[in-house]
């Protein structure tokens, strides 16, 4: 009897713990699988927007320094204008006495000098078209496009013409934006 008895009861104790383990796994795919699940996503999400926070955060300081640095900008704009861009009142006249200059600094001859202005609409600065061809030993009309380029005016060179001359001189025709305000 007490061995029925054994037998009933590792029987039963062996049902239930077989009826545990399935509850448990069925727990496990049931409940605790998807809440990890959902959590990860949760966490992921909250990971994505920090990220995004923080970008959007970095975005803001930058616009908020470039801000800052609007009224300086503004004035910074107006002194290059004042200082670099002459006036169209005084363009040719401008362009004449700095033309003369350079070609009398970097010792080459000049030639000829021819001046138009183009206005466009939809640019904010005048274009003064200059050009000059000046005639001289290589080294100094190299000396002549270069304190061009790099005269206190505005000045953009577009191109560059080398052609003989009389003797050992070469002869540069050289074209030229200044720029001006309207």
């Amino acid at each position: 009897m007490e061995k029925n008895r054994r037998k009933v009861i590792v029987g039963f104790l062996e049902r239930a713990a077989l009826g545990l383990i399935v509850a448990d796994v069925a727990l496990f795919f049931a409940v605790l699988r998807p809440l990890r699940s959902h959590i990860a996503s949760k966490e992921n999400s909250y990971h994505y927007s920090l990220g995004q926070t923080l970008q959007r955060q970095k975005r803001l300081d930058r616009l908020q320094k470039i801000q800052a640095g609007f009224p300086t900008a503004d004035q910074q704009l107006q002194k290059f204008l004042s200082s670099h861009v002459p006036p169209r009142r005084h363009a040719f006249s401008d362009a004449t006495r700095m033309i003369r200059e350079l070609t009398n600094r970097s010792g080459v001859q000049l030639d000829s000098v021819s001046y138009k202005l183009i206005a466009e609409k939809k640019e904010p600065l005048e274009r003064l078209r200059i050009d000059v061809t000046v005639e001289g030993p290589y080294a100094n009309l190299m000396k002549f496009a270069h304190t061009l380029e790099s005269a206190p005016q505005l000045v953009l060179l577009r191109d560059f013409t080398f052609s003989t001359a009389q003797g050992s001189n070469v002869s540069l025709r050289l074209g030229a934006d200044l720029f001006l305000t309207p």
